[in-house]
């Protein structure tokens, strides 16, 4: 078997093991597993949302793309179907 695939299987077990858990602890503590769990969904969310925030408001700005002055010669359009006649 190889490292890849031992690491799946431990995935594959610790997430079976964490389905188990947090179903044994829903039974036993529904409402405080409940807020818990939207907790940490949300604020999860939130902080993401705050981290593109940051990263947008920190970010300096692009340089402007200069265009550079052309001849009114290289700034006719060329049409391929009359260059041939």
């Amino acid at each position: 078997m190889s490292k890849d695939q031992t690491y799946g299987v431990i995935i594959l077990a610790v997430s079976i093991v964490g389905i188990i858990a947090y179903a044994a602890l829903l039974f036993a503590y529904a409402l405080v597993v409940l807020q818990i769990t939207a907790f940490i969904a949300v604020a999860g969310v939130l902080v993401i949302a705050a981290w593109i925030g940051y990263t947008m408001a920190t970010t300096p700005p692009p340089a402007p793309i200069e265009v550079p002055e052309t001849t009114a010669a290289a700034q006719t359009p060329t049409d391929p179907a009359a260059e041939k006649n």
